[in-house]
C-alpha cells in the first residue's frame, strides 16, 4: 500500500503533490499505514480518500479505483446516512459509533454490513478542521452471529413450548423459576413465576412435599420420576394427577446447576381408570381416545426427530447405533444404512476413540448422563468437533445420544475474538496519546524553566551583573530534579526503575512511617495500624515500598476533606489457582499491605483509570496523575499486584500484595552523606559513555576526586585500554553502548583479563544486562542518570577505597 501511494498520480487530486501535503497529513498517512486496524483519511471539501491495506478488502471491488478519488465517488450509496456524520466532524465534532448498519453495493449487489468505528477532526494551525481520520472495525459477521444464535434460541422455546405437556426450568439450591411454558401456566394458573423460588412462587408446593424431592435431586443428582401422582392445585385444592419428571442440569464440569420439570397432566386418563371399573362400554370407548392422544404424541416426537438440527441417535453399549435422525446426514454427508451398519467407533478420530469409549463405559457403570467432545470423520473425509450429551436408558442395554456440530460456535467465537483485538488496540493507542501528551505538557513546563534560567544567566555574565547568576542557577537546578523525579515515575510505572530489593519486615517498615505520615496528613486524620503478628518477610526496595505507603495515605486525606480515619492494615495471605489466576499472579504466599479511608469513595469508571499515567481527579495544579501509576509499575515489577475497592461516600481501599520470602529481614543502615575531598593517590579510572557531555561531567568529577581519568566513547574503544597493560582501579561504564557491545559485556570482558575490577554502572533505566539473576556481582554498583553530582563523587570514592 506505501508503493502504491507512492507510485499514485496526486498531481490529479486536490491534495497536489505529496511534497506539499501539510506535515500532519503526512504524519497521519504513516500511522494508517504501519497499523493492522483497518483505517482510512477523507480530506479536504471533496474528502479525497487515502486507506490502509487492511481497510482494502471492506472496498469489494471497488478497491481498484478507489485511492486518491472523492469518498462519496467511492461510496455514492452512503451519501445520506455517512454524509451527514462527516459534517458533524468537520464542524469539530468526533463521532463514535458501535454499531453502523449500512446498505452497500461494494460488490455489485446490495449488502447488509455493520461497522464500529470512531471519526476525529484534523485542524489545521489555525484551527479549521481539514481532514478526518477513521479506525474502524467490520462487525458485519459478528451481528448476523449474534442474530442467527437469537433465533436459535427462540426456535428452542418456541419447541418447548410447543410440547403437548408442561416445562420448568429451576436454577440454584432455591430452585428459582427460570422458564415455564403455556401448559404449565394453563395447569398451575397464571402467576409471577419467573425469577422466584418455588418456596414463594408456589407455597402449596411445600406442603405437599414436593420441595423434598426437589431438594433430594439437587443434592444427590439422581431423577426422580413418579406416575399418577396427585397434587392439589388452584385456591380450591382441585385433585389432579400428574406424570412427573425432576431432571438434574449439570454444567460441563458435572456440577448440578439446575433441575428440569416435565410432566403431563393425567388426571383424565386417571379418572378413566376408575370409570372403567364401572362400565366396559367407557373403557373401549377412552382406551380410543388414549389411542388417538398417544399416536399424536408419537407423531410430535417424530417431528422433533426429523426437524432437529442436532444429531440425534439411539445405541448401544455394544457399539451399534439403531436410529439415527436426519440431521446426521445434513451435518456429515452419511446415509442412514452405512451409519447402522458400521460401529460407532468406526466413525471417529483414532485420537479420540479410547477416550470416548472409556467416557460411554463409565457411564453404563454410573447409569448417569455424561458429556464430552471428539471428532466425526464425514463423508468426504474431513473431521468435524461434535459435542455430545449421553444418558444411560433404563434397560442398562441402549443410551440415547445429541450432538451438535461445534464448528459454527468455534466461527462465531473467533470472529468475536477478532474484535475484541481490534477494540484492545484501539484502547491502547488511546493511551499511548494520553501518556505522550501528559509528558509534552510535563517536560514543556520543565525545559521553559530550564532553558529560560540558562539565557537570563548568559545574559546576566554579558551585563557584568553574576551577583543575580545564583537565583537563575537555584531554579534551573529545581527544575532538572522535578524532570528527574518525573522520568522516574515514568519508569516505575513502566517497570523499568533500577530497585534494590532487600529481604524486608513491612510491620517495621510501617511502624516507622506511622509517625512520618501523622505529620503529613495532619491532625483532622486519625491513623490506625493493625498489624500481624507473624508477618512473612517480602524481597522489596524498602524505600520505594515507604514511598509508595506515603503517597496512599497522602491519597487517602485528600480524599477526607474533612477528616477521617486512616488504616494501614498488614497480613499473610495464601492465593489458590483459581483467586491467583484472578488476581493475575501466580498461586502462593504473599504479603499484603492494604490503605483504607472513610473518604468520598471512587466510582468504578473512576477505579479502571487509577493506574493510568497522568490520570487524576485533584484540581490542575493539584497532583502530577503519576502517583498511583508509578506504585502500580513498582509494585508490578517486585513481582506483586494492586487491587483498589472503593463505595461512593463510604471509602477507598487499596491493597498491595507482595511475594512472601523465606529470608530473615536486614537492617537498613543510614549512612551519612558527606561531599567526599580530593584522596587521589595515583589511581586510574577508565570512563566509557557515548554522550559526550554526560562523559565530561564524569571525568571532572573523577579529576576533581585527584583520580587519573581515561575516557572511552564505547564499547570496542573501552577494551583497546582495558586489554592493555595500562593500570585500571575502577571501570566507569554507560550500560546502552553503542558498536556491538553494552556495558555489561565490557565488564564482563574487562573481568575476564582483570579479575576483581570494581565496575560502576551508569543507566537511564533498570537495564535487564545489568543484573544476574535480578542482582549485581560483588565488586559491582550502579548509578541512575540523571544523578547527583555529589552522589556520584561519594560512590567512586568508596568502590576505590575498597581497592586498597
Amino acid at each position: 500500500m506505501g508503493r502504491r501511494l507512492r507510485d499514485h498520480d496526486w498531481t490529479a487530486t486536490s491534495l497536489g503533490p505529496p511534497e506539499t501535503w501539510p506535515e500532519s497529513l503526512a504524519i497521519l498517512v504513516r500511522v494508517l499505514l504501519s497499523s493492522r486496524q483497518p483505517m482510512f483519511l477523507a480530506w479536504g471539501e471533496d474528502r479525497t480518500l487515502i486507506y490502509n491495506e487492511s481497510y482494502a478488502p471492506m472496498l469489494g471491488t471497488r478497491e481498484a479505483n478507489a485511492l486518491g478519488r472523492p469518498f462519496f465517488d467511492v461510496w455514492p450509496e452512503v451519501r445520506e446516512e455517512v454524509g451527514a456524520l462527516m459534517d458533524r466532524v468537520f464542524a469539530n465534532d468526533p463521532v463514535h459509533m458501535d454499531d453502523l448498519e449500512l446498505t452497500l453495493h461494494r460488490n455489485g449487489y446490495p449488502e447488509e454490513a455493520h461497522f464500529a468505528f470512531s471519526y476525529t477532526p484534523i485542524p489545521d494551525d489555525d484551527g479549521v478542521v481539514v481532514g478526518l481520520f477513521c479506525a474502524c472495525v467490520e462487525t458485519t459477521r459478528v451481528v448476523l452471529a449474534e442474530r442467527r444464535e437469537t433465533e436459535a434460541n427462540n426456535r428452542q422455546r418456541l419447541f418447548l413450548q410447543q410440547m403437548p405437556g408442561f416445562v420448568a426450568v429451576l436454577a440454584g439450591p432455591d430452585h428459582r423459576y427460570e422458564y415455564v411454558n403455556d401448559s404449565h401456566i394453563a395447569l398451575f394458573g397464571s402467576r409471577d413465576f419467573i425469577g422466584m423460588p418455588i418456596r414463594q412462587a408456589s407455597p402449596e408446593r411445600v406442603r405437599q412435599g414436593f420441595v423434598e424431592r426437589l431438594d433430594s435431586v439437587y443434592a444427590t443428582g439422581e431423577p426422580f420420576r413418579g406416575s399418577e401422582i396427585p397434587i392439589q392445585i388452584g385456591k380450591d385444592g382441585s385433585e389432579h394427577f400428574v406424570d412427573l419428571l425432576f431432571q438434574p442440569i449439570r454444567h460441563e464440569n458435572g456440577q448440578i446447576t439446575g433441575i428440569f420439570i416435565g410432566g403431563y397432566d393425567v388426571t383424565q386418563r386417571v379418572e378413566a381408570q376408575r370409570a372403567l371399573k364401572e362400565s366396559e362400554m367407557r373403557l373401549l370407548d377412552l382406551n380410543r381416545t388414549l389411542e388417538e392422544r398417544v399416536a399424536e404424541r408419537t407423531a410430535e416426537r417424530d417431528r422433533l426427530w426429523t426437524l432437529s438440527e442436532d444429531m440425534l441417535a439411539r445405541a448401544d453399549f455394544s457399539g451399534m447405533m439403531t436410529a439415527v435422525s436426519p440431521s446426521w446426514t445434513r451435518v456429515l454427508g452419511w446415509p442412514e444404512a452405512e451409519l447402522l451398519k458400521r460401529p460407532y467407533a468406526s466413525f471417529m478420530h483414532p485420537d479420540d476413540e479410547a477416550p470416548t469409549l472409556a467416557g460411554l463405559a463409565r457411564m453404563g457403570e454410573t447409569m448417569r448422563p455424561t458429556r464430552f467432545e471428539n471428532r466425526i470423520s464425514t463423508r468426504d473425509g474431513q473431521w468435524k468437533p461434535i459435542e455430545w450429551t449421553v444418558a444411560p436408558e433404563e434397560d442398562g442395554v441402549n443410551f440415547i445420544a445429541v450432538g451438535r456440530d461445534l464448528n459454527t460456535v468455534k466461527a462465531q467465537d473467533a470472529e468475536l475474538a477478532a474484535v475484541q483485538d481490534a477494540l484492545r488496540q484501539s484502547q491502547k493507542m488511546e493511551a499511548v496519546g494520553q501518556l505522550t501528551g501528559g509528558l509534552a505538557h510535563d517536560f514543556n513546563n520543565l525545559l521553559a524553566g530550564i532553558s529560560g534560567s540558562l539565557e537570563m544567566m548568559q545574559t546576566r555574565i554579558a551585563q557584568g551583573r553574576v551577583d543575580e547568576i545564583e537565583r537563575y542557577m537555584v531554579g534551573a537546578q529545581g527544575a532538572a530534579k522535578r524532570a528527574a523525579a518525573l522520568t522516574h515515575r515514568l519508569l516505575a510505572f513502566s517497570r523499568r526503575q533500577t530497585l534494590a530489593p532487600k529481604p524486608t519486615d513491612v510491620n517495621r517498615l510501617v511502624e516507622g512511617m506511622v509517625e512520618l505520615i501523622e505529620r503529613t496528613v495532619g491532625p483532622q486524620i486519625e491513623v490506625r495500624f493493625v498489624t500481624n503478628a507473624g508477618l512473612s518477610t517480602t524481597l522489596v526496595d524498602a524505600p520505594q515500598l515507604e514511598n509508595a505507603l506515603l503517597n496512599l495515605c497522602i491519597n487517602a486525606r485528600d480524599a477526607m476533606p474533612d477528616g477521617g480515619r486512616i488504616t494501614i492494615e498488614t497480613a499473610n495471605t495464601w492465593f489458590d489457582d483459581q483467586v491467583a489466576r484472578q488476581q493475575d499472579l501466580p498461586a502462593g504466599e504473599y504479603v499484603s499491605m492494604c490503605v483504607s479511608d472513610t473518604g468520598t469513595g471512587m466510582t468504578s469508571d473512576v477505579i479502571e483509570k487509577a493506574f493510568d499515567p497522568f490520570f487524576t481527579t485533584k484540581p490542575i495544579g493539584v497532583g502530577t496523575g503519576l502517583g498511583l501509576s508509578m506504585i502500580y509499575g513498582f509494585v508490578r515489577q517486585s513481582g506483586g499486584q494492586v487491587r483498589i475497592r472503593s463505595k461512593i461516600d463510604t471509602g477507598s481501599t487499596v491493597c498491595i500484595y507482595l511475594p512472601a520470602h523465606m529470608t530473615a529481614a536486614v537492617d537498613e543502615i543510614e549512612v551519612a552523606k558527606e561531599i567526599p575531598q580530593p584522596s587521589g593517590a595515583g589511581e586510574t579510572v577508565l570512563v566509557i559513555d557515548d554522550e559526550p557531555l554526560v562523559r565530561m561531567l564524569i571525568v571532572d568529577v573523577v579529576e576533581d576526586l585527584g583520580y587519573a581519568a581515561i575516557e572511552a566513547a564505547d564499547g570496542p574503544q573501552g577494551m583497546k585500554i582495558l586489554n592493555s597493560d595500562t593500570k585500571i582501579d575502577l571501570l566507569v561504564t554507560d550500560v546502552g553502548l553503542p558498536n556491538g557491545m553494552n556495558g555489561r559485556q565490557v565488564a564482563d570482558a574487562a573481568r575476564e583479563r582483570r579479575p576483581g575490577l570494581k565496575v560502576l554502572f551508569v543507566t537511564g533505566y533498570a537495564e535487564n544486562a545489568v543484573l544476574n539473576q535480578g542482582q549485581l556481582d560483588m565488586g559491582m554498583d550502579v548509578v541512575t542518570k540523571p544523578f547527583d553530582m555529589d552522589a556520584l563523587a561519594a560512590k567512586i570514592t568508596a568502590m576505590i577505597k575498597t581497592n586498597a
